[in-house]
Protein backbone atom coordinates (compact mmCIF):
# COMPACT_ATOMS: atom_id res chain seq x y z
CA UNK A 1 0.00 0.00 0.00
CA UNK A 2 0.83 3.74 -0.63
CA UNK A 3 2.32 5.69 2.27
CA UNK A 4 -0.62 8.26 3.44
CA UNK A 5 1.26 11.49 3.14
CA UNK A 6 0.41 14.24 6.45
CA UNK A 7 -1.99 16.97 4.23
CA UNK A 8 -2.15 14.93 0.78
CA UNK A 9 -5.83 15.20 -0.08
CA UNK A 10 -7.61 11.82 0.15
CA UNK A 11 -10.92 11.18 -2.10
CA UNK A 12 -12.23 9.19 -5.08
CA UNK A 13 -10.33 11.05 -7.76
CA UNK A 14 -7.44 11.48 -6.04
CA UNK A 15 -3.87 9.81 -6.89
CA UNK A 16 -2.25 8.11 -4.28
CA UNK A 17 1.25 8.86 -3.80
CA UNK A 18 2.60 5.86 -5.47
CA UNK A 19 0.19 6.58 -8.66
CA UNK A 20 1.31 10.30 -8.03
CA UNK A 21 5.20 9.25 -8.28
CA UNK A 22 4.62 6.80 -11.25
CA UNK A 23 2.85 9.79 -13.14
CA UNK A 24 5.58 11.62 -12.28
CA UNK A 25 8.05 9.21 -14.17
CA UNK A 26 5.62 8.97 -17.44
CA UNK A 27 5.75 12.82 -17.44
CA UNK A 28 9.65 13.38 -16.78
CA UNK A 29 10.04 11.02 -19.70
CA UNK A 30 8.03 12.85 -21.98
CA UNK A 31 9.66 16.02 -20.91
CA UNK A 32 12.85 15.46 -21.46
CA UNK A 33 12.05 14.05 -25.23
CA UNK A 34 10.68 17.21 -25.48
CA UNK A 35 13.80 19.47 -24.02
CA UNK A 36 15.96 17.67 -26.15
CA UNK A 37 14.00 17.72 -29.55
CA UNK A 38 15.44 19.77 -32.53
CA UNK A 39 13.62 23.06 -31.24
CA UNK A 40 15.58 23.59 -28.37
CA UNK A 41 19.25 22.70 -29.86
CA UNK A 42 20.20 26.47 -30.37
CA UNK A 43 19.80 26.90 -26.55
CA UNK A 44 20.34 23.69 -24.78
CA UNK A 45 23.83 22.75 -26.80
CA UNK A 46 25.65 25.64 -26.30
CA UNK A 47 25.33 24.84 -22.09
CA UNK A 48 26.84 21.66 -22.46
CA UNK A 49 29.07 22.51 -24.74
CA UNK A 50 30.25 25.16 -22.43
CA UNK A 51 30.57 23.02 -19.66
CA UNK A 52 32.48 20.55 -21.72
CA UNK A 53 35.27 23.02 -22.27
CA UNK A 54 37.73 22.98 -24.73
CA UNK A 55 38.56 19.07 -23.99
CA UNK A 56 35.16 18.42 -25.34
CA UNK A 57 34.25 16.50 -22.07
CA UNK A 58 31.63 15.90 -19.98
CA UNK A 59 30.14 13.34 -17.13
CA UNK A 60 26.66 12.16 -17.38
CA UNK A 61 25.96 13.20 -14.61
CA UNK A 62 27.03 16.98 -15.19
CA UNK A 63 25.04 16.55 -18.55
CA UNK A 64 22.00 15.35 -16.92
CA UNK A 65 22.51 18.53 -14.48
CA UNK A 66 22.91 20.81 -17.00
CA UNK A 67 19.74 19.08 -19.20
CA UNK A 68 17.31 19.28 -15.69
CA UNK A 69 18.50 22.95 -14.94
CA UNK A 70 17.53 23.89 -18.41
CA UNK A 71 14.10 21.96 -18.56
CA UNK A 72 12.76 23.49 -15.50
CA UNK A 73 14.76 27.01 -14.76
CA UNK A 74 16.29 28.25 -18.00
CA UNK A 75 14.62 31.31 -19.35
CA UNK A 76 13.77 31.23 -22.95
CA UNK A 77 13.95 34.48 -24.93
CA UNK A 78 9.82 35.03 -24.35
CA UNK A 79 10.55 34.19 -20.44
CA UNK A 80 9.13 30.78 -20.35
CA UNK A 81 10.19 28.45 -19.75
CA UNK A 82 10.44 24.24 -21.37
CA UNK A 83 8.05 22.88 -18.66
CA UNK A 84 5.67 26.09 -20.01
CA UNK A 85 6.05 25.40 -23.60
CA UNK A 86 5.33 21.84 -22.52
CA UNK A 87 2.36 22.25 -21.01
CA UNK A 88 1.15 24.83 -23.47
CA UNK A 89 1.46 22.18 -26.49
CA UNK A 90 -0.32 19.46 -24.50
CA UNK A 91 -3.85 19.26 -24.49
CA UNK A 92 -3.93 15.72 -23.22
CA UNK A 93 -2.85 16.80 -19.48
CA UNK A 94 -5.20 16.83 -16.86
CA UNK A 95 -5.34 19.37 -13.96
CA UNK A 96 -3.36 17.14 -11.86
CA UNK A 97 -0.54 16.48 -14.52
CA UNK A 98 -0.44 20.56 -15.51
CA UNK A 99 -0.15 21.06 -11.47
CA UNK A 100 2.57 18.74 -10.97
CA UNK A 101 4.50 20.31 -14.17
CA UNK A 102 4.33 23.72 -13.36
CA UNK A 103 5.28 23.14 -9.41
CA UNK A 104 8.68 21.21 -10.64
CA UNK A 105 9.73 25.01 -11.81
CA UNK A 106 10.50 25.73 -8.49
CA UNK A 107 12.63 22.71 -7.66
CA UNK A 108 15.35 22.85 -4.08
CA UNK A 109 18.98 22.63 -5.20
CA UNK A 110 20.96 21.73 -2.55
CA UNK A 111 23.51 19.75 -0.41
CA UNK A 112 21.65 17.65 2.06
CA UNK A 113 22.39 15.42 5.08
CA UNK A 114 21.08 12.12 5.40
CA UNK A 115 18.88 11.65 8.13
CA UNK A 116 17.46 8.61 7.90
CA UNK A 117 15.82 5.97 5.72
CA UNK A 118 11.80 5.75 6.05
CA UNK A 119 10.13 2.91 3.54
CA UNK A 120 10.80 4.17 0.26
CA UNK A 121 11.33 7.77 1.39
CA UNK A 122 14.49 9.87 2.56
CA UNK A 123 14.66 12.05 5.26
CA UNK A 124 17.16 14.85 3.99
CA UNK A 125 18.54 18.30 5.79
CA UNK A 126 19.13 20.29 3.44
CA UNK A 127 22.43 22.19 4.83
CA UNK A 128 21.69 25.65 2.47
CA UNK A 129 18.17 26.09 3.85
CA UNK A 130 18.17 24.25 6.63
CA UNK A 131 15.19 22.45 6.44
CA UNK A 132 14.13 18.74 5.68
CA UNK A 133 12.50 17.16 3.19
CA UNK A 134 10.53 14.07 2.92
CA UNK A 135 12.30 12.63 -0.65
CA UNK A 136 11.08 10.09 -3.09
CA UNK A 137 12.31 8.59 -6.41
CA UNK A 138 10.26 8.22 -9.34
CA UNK A 139 12.48 4.64 -10.00
CA UNK A 140 11.95 3.52 -6.23
CA UNK A 141 14.05 2.78 -3.30
CA UNK A 142 16.44 1.58 -5.43
CA UNK A 143 17.45 5.12 -6.24
CA UNK A 144 18.82 4.79 -2.57
CA UNK A 145 20.52 1.79 -2.11
CA UNK A 146 24.12 2.64 -1.06
CA UNK A 147 23.53 5.98 0.86
CA UNK A 148 23.38 5.67 4.17
CA UNK A 149 22.23 7.76 7.46
CA UNK A 150 24.98 9.96 7.96
CA UNK A 151 25.81 10.72 4.35
CA UNK A 152 25.61 13.69 1.95
CA UNK A 153 24.10 13.80 -1.44
CA UNK A 154 24.12 17.00 -3.97
CA UNK A 155 21.05 16.60 -5.90
CA UNK A 156 18.01 18.72 -6.98
CA UNK A 157 14.27 18.52 -5.69
CA UNK A 158 11.00 18.73 -6.93
CA UNK A 159 7.59 18.85 -5.48
CA UNK A 160 4.71 16.49 -5.44
CA UNK A 161 1.91 19.30 -5.35
CA UNK A 162 -1.05 16.90 -5.15
CA UNK A 163 0.88 15.46 -1.98
CA UNK A 164 1.81 17.68 0.77
CA UNK A 165 4.78 17.37 1.92
CA UNK A 166 6.46 14.83 -0.52
CA UNK A 167 9.47 15.45 -3.03
CA UNK A 168 11.37 13.81 -5.71
CA UNK A 169 14.57 13.59 -6.86
CA UNK A 170 14.86 15.73 -10.03
CA UNK A 171 18.35 15.22 -12.53
CA UNK A 172 21.51 13.58 -11.23
CA UNK A 173 22.17 12.74 -7.70
CA UNK A 174 25.38 12.55 -5.83
CA UNK A 175 26.40 10.85 -2.82
CA UNK A 176 29.11 11.14 -0.65
CA UNK A 177 30.44 9.72 2.50
CA UNK A 178 29.95 10.81 6.07
CA UNK A 179 33.81 11.05 6.22
CA UNK A 180 33.23 13.81 3.34
CA UNK A 181 31.52 16.00 6.09
CA UNK A 182 34.39 19.08 6.07
CA UNK A 183 34.37 19.36 1.96
CA UNK A 184 30.66 18.85 1.69
CA UNK A 185 30.17 21.64 4.25
CA UNK A 186 32.47 23.90 2.15
CA UNK A 187 30.28 23.40 -1.01
CA UNK A 188 27.21 24.07 0.89
CA UNK A 189 28.76 27.45 2.34
CA UNK A 190 29.88 28.15 -1.36
CA UNK A 191 26.11 27.88 -2.67
CA UNK A 192 24.93 29.24 -0.01
CA UNK A 193 26.79 32.70 0.07
CA UNK A 194 26.88 32.65 -4.09
CA UNK A 195 22.67 32.28 -3.97
CA UNK A 196 21.36 33.66 -0.83
CA UNK A 197 18.11 32.64 -2.92
CA UNK A 198 18.26 28.88 -1.97
CA UNK A 199 18.86 29.82 1.81
CA UNK A 200 15.43 31.91 1.70
CA UNK A 201 12.90 29.40 1.14
CA UNK A 202 13.33 28.90 4.42
CA UNK A 203 11.16 32.13 6.31
CA UNK A 204 12.71 32.35 9.61
CA UNK A 205 16.27 32.31 7.87
CA UNK A 206 14.88 35.28 5.36
CA UNK A 207 13.87 36.99 8.73
CA UNK A 208 17.53 36.62 10.07
CA UNK A 209 19.00 37.72 6.73
CA UNK A 210 17.05 41.13 7.32
CA UNK A 211 17.87 41.61 10.57
CA UNK A 212 22.00 40.55 10.25
CA UNK A 213 21.77 43.21 6.91
CA UNK A 214 20.29 46.18 9.24
CA UNK A 215 23.20 45.68 12.03
CA UNK A 216 25.74 45.06 9.39
CA UNK A 217 24.33 48.40 7.19
CA UNK A 218 24.17 50.53 10.55
CA UNK A 219 27.57 49.51 11.38
CA UNK A 220 29.22 50.42 7.94
CA UNK A 221 27.77 53.96 8.31
CA UNK A 222 29.34 54.23 11.16
CA UNK A 223 32.65 52.89 10.75
CA UNK A 224 32.79 54.55 6.72
CA UNK A 225 30.85 57.47 7.93
CA UNK A 226 27.53 57.74 5.51
CA UNK A 227 25.77 54.82 3.17
CA UNK A 228 27.66 56.17 0.02
CA UNK A 229 31.18 56.42 -0.94
CA UNK A 230 33.09 56.74 -4.42
CA UNK A 231 36.53 55.97 -4.19
CA UNK A 232 39.86 54.49 -6.78
CA UNK A 233 39.30 50.68 -6.68
CA UNK A 234 43.00 50.57 -4.56
CA UNK A 235 41.18 52.62 -1.73
CA UNK A 236 37.46 50.89 -1.58
CA UNK A 237 39.79 47.37 -1.17
CA UNK A 238 41.65 48.99 1.97
CA UNK A 239 38.59 50.70 3.22
CA UNK A 240 36.47 47.49 2.81
CA UNK A 241 39.50 44.94 4.28
CA UNK A 242 39.37 47.39 7.41
CA UNK A 243 35.94 47.53 8.04
CA UNK A 244 35.46 43.41 8.16
CA UNK A 245 38.64 43.38 10.33
CA UNK A 246 36.89 45.62 12.59
CA UNK A 247 33.50 43.64 12.41
CA UNK A 248 35.41 40.49 13.12
CA UNK A 249 37.54 42.26 16.34
CA UNK A 250 34.47 43.32 17.72
CA UNK A 251 32.67 39.70 17.33
CA UNK A 252 35.49 38.25 19.05
CA UNK A 253 35.26 40.81 22.07
CA UNK A 254 31.79 40.26 22.48
CA UNK A 255 32.59 36.30 22.79
CA UNK A 256 35.70 36.04 25.18
CA UNK A 257 35.10 32.77 25.76
CA UNK A 258 35.64 31.63 22.20
CA UNK A 259 40.03 30.94 21.00
CA UNK A 260 40.60 34.21 19.89
CA UNK A 261 43.96 33.15 18.57
CA UNK A 262 42.23 30.93 16.10
CA UNK A 263 39.73 33.83 15.13
CA UNK A 264 42.16 36.47 14.72
CA UNK A 265 45.40 34.79 13.29
CA UNK A 266 44.67 35.64 9.39
CA UNK A 267 43.42 39.53 10.42
CA UNK A 268 46.22 40.92 8.03
CA UNK A 269 45.19 38.90 5.05
CA UNK A 270 42.96 40.41 3.03
CA UNK A 271 38.98 39.92 3.23
CA UNK A 272 38.11 41.69 0.23
CA UNK A 273 39.24 41.90 -3.38
CA UNK A 274 37.71 43.40 -6.36
CA UNK A 275 36.83 41.68 -9.51
CA UNK A 276 39.08 42.80 -12.28
CA UNK A 277 36.23 44.74 -14.00
CA UNK A 278 35.99 46.88 -11.15
CA UNK A 279 39.83 46.55 -10.14
CA UNK A 280 40.73 48.24 -13.64
CA UNK A 281 37.90 51.12 -13.70
CA UNK A 282 38.93 55.03 -12.64
CA UNK A 283 36.68 54.77 -9.52
CA UNK A 284 34.40 52.70 -7.30
CA UNK A 285 30.87 53.43 -6.07
CA UNK A 286 30.52 51.35 -2.59
CA UNK A 287 26.51 51.42 -1.50
CA UNK A 288 25.00 49.79 0.87
CA UNK A 289 21.44 50.25 0.41
CA UNK A 290 19.08 49.47 3.38
CA UNK A 291 17.13 47.09 0.88
CA UNK A 292 19.48 46.03 -2.19
CA UNK A 293 22.31 45.58 0.33
CA UNK A 294 26.03 45.98 -0.83
CA UNK A 295 27.06 46.65 -3.66
CA UNK A 296 29.87 48.21 -6.09
CA UNK A 297 29.89 49.97 -9.35
CA UNK A 298 32.40 50.81 -11.83
CA UNK A 299 33.52 53.97 -12.98
CA UNK A 300 30.43 55.40 -10.83
CA UNK A 301 32.52 58.63 -10.32
CA UNK A 302 32.02 59.52 -13.67
CA UNK A 303 27.98 58.78 -13.57
CA UNK A 304 27.86 61.19 -10.75
CA UNK A 305 29.81 64.05 -12.55
CA UNK A 306 27.46 63.28 -14.94
CA UNK A 307 24.31 64.18 -13.41
CA UNK A 308 26.23 66.83 -11.43
CA UNK A 309 26.68 68.85 -15.21
CA UNK A 310 23.93 67.32 -18.23
CA UNK A 311 26.68 69.06 -20.10
CA UNK A 312 28.09 65.96 -20.05
CA UNK A 313 25.53 64.15 -21.46
CA UNK A 314 27.00 65.23 -24.90
CA UNK A 315 29.67 63.00 -24.26
CA UNK A 316 29.64 59.64 -25.40
CA UNK A 317 32.15 58.48 -23.18
CA UNK A 318 29.27 59.13 -20.24
CA UNK A 319 26.51 58.11 -22.65
CA UNK A 320 27.77 55.14 -23.13
CA UNK A 321 28.65 54.15 -19.03
CA UNK A 322 24.59 55.47 -18.78
CA UNK A 323 23.54 53.16 -21.31
CA UNK A 324 25.51 50.10 -19.68
CA UNK A 325 23.98 51.28 -16.11
CA UNK A 326 20.34 51.05 -17.98
CA UNK A 327 21.61 47.87 -19.85
CA UNK A 328 23.44 45.46 -17.62
CA UNK A 329 21.17 42.84 -15.62
CA UNK A 330 23.98 42.73 -12.83
CA UNK A 331 23.49 46.54 -12.30
CA UNK A 332 19.87 47.05 -10.38
CA UNK A 333 18.49 50.54 -10.50
CA UNK A 334 19.52 51.60 -7.62
CA UNK A 335 22.73 53.96 -8.72
CA UNK A 336 20.52 55.32 -11.17
CA UNK A 337 17.36 55.99 -8.29
CA UNK A 338 20.14 57.53 -5.76
CA UNK A 339 21.61 59.94 -8.83
CA UNK A 340 17.97 61.36 -9.73
CA UNK A 341 17.32 61.64 -6.55
CA UNK A 342 20.14 63.62 -5.38
CA UNK A 343 20.33 65.66 -8.37
CA UNK A 344 16.52 66.32 -8.92
CA UNK A 345 17.34 69.61 -10.93
CA UNK A 346 19.68 67.75 -13.42
CA UNK A 347 18.22 64.67 -13.62
CA UNK A 348 15.51 65.53 -16.60
CA UNK A 349 18.35 67.28 -18.63
CA UNK A 350 20.43 64.23 -19.00
CA UNK A 351 17.55 61.48 -19.72
CA UNK A 352 16.24 63.60 -22.54
CA UNK A 353 19.91 63.97 -23.91
CA UNK A 354 20.58 60.33 -23.71
CA UNK A 355 17.10 59.30 -24.79
CA UNK A 356 16.45 62.11 -26.96
CA UNK A 357 12.80 62.73 -25.66
CA UNK A 358 12.90 66.60 -25.22
CA UNK A 359 9.63 65.60 -22.88
CA UNK A 360 10.87 62.93 -20.69
CA UNK A 361 10.62 64.16 -16.61
CA UNK A 362 12.04 61.70 -13.88
CA UNK A 363 9.31 61.63 -11.66
CA UNK A 364 6.91 61.23 -14.37
CA UNK A 365 8.92 58.81 -16.41
CA UNK A 366 11.63 57.76 -14.57
CA UNK A 367 9.73 54.86 -12.32
CA UNK A 368 8.50 53.18 -15.84
CA UNK A 369 11.87 53.64 -17.60
CA UNK A 370 13.87 51.51 -14.96
CA UNK A 371 11.16 48.59 -15.08
CA UNK A 372 11.19 48.57 -18.79
CA UNK A 373 14.88 48.40 -18.65
CA UNK A 374 14.93 45.95 -15.96
CA UNK A 375 12.16 43.84 -15.60
CA UNK A 376 13.47 41.06 -13.77
CA UNK A 377 14.82 43.50 -10.63
CA UNK A 378 10.52 43.88 -10.26
CA UNK A 379 9.71 40.60 -10.74
CA UNK A 380 10.46 39.43 -7.52
CA UNK A 381 10.37 40.41 -4.00
CA UNK A 382 13.61 41.93 -2.38
CA UNK A 383 16.10 39.64 -0.23
CA UNK A 384 18.07 40.40 2.29
CA UNK A 385 21.84 40.86 1.16
CA UNK A 386 23.35 38.75 3.64
CA UNK A 387 23.40 35.14 3.82
CA UNK A 388 22.49 33.20 6.93
CA UNK A 389 23.38 29.91 7.95
CA UNK A 390 21.70 26.75 9.25
CA UNK A 391 22.67 25.65 12.75
CA UNK A 392 23.79 22.01 11.47
CA UNK A 393 26.04 23.60 8.28
CA UNK A 394 27.66 25.84 10.92
CA UNK A 395 28.02 22.62 13.40
CA UNK A 396 30.01 20.90 10.29
CA UNK A 397 32.18 24.46 9.14
CA UNK A 398 33.40 24.13 13.11
CA UNK A 399 32.18 23.40 16.26
CA UNK A 400 28.93 25.25 16.06
CA UNK A 401 30.63 28.19 15.66
CA UNK A 402 29.12 30.81 13.19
Amino acid sequence: MAEAVPGARQGAHELSLADLIERSAELKGRLVTFAQSARFDRWLTPLLLEAAGLERQLDEGEAIRITDHFILRYRLPDGSTVVDRFVASRKDLTAADREMLLGWRDPVEGVFEIRRKDGDAVILLNLVDDLEYRTYSNVGRAAFRGVSKGGFLHTCLVPVHSAGGAWLLSGAMTSYPKSSAAEIAQAALQLATHHPELVFRNLEKFEQGWKQMREDRAAFVEFCGCDELVLPPSEAEDLLNAYYRHRQEAAVAAQPSRAPRRRLAGRDLPFFELPSELADSDTVGVIYDQVDGLNFYADYGMLRDLFADPALAGRSRHQDLLRTYLREESITPLPIRRLATAHPETADAVFRKLLRKPGFVWSEHGDALLRRRKPWYYESNPRPGVSVIGDRLSELLGGGQR
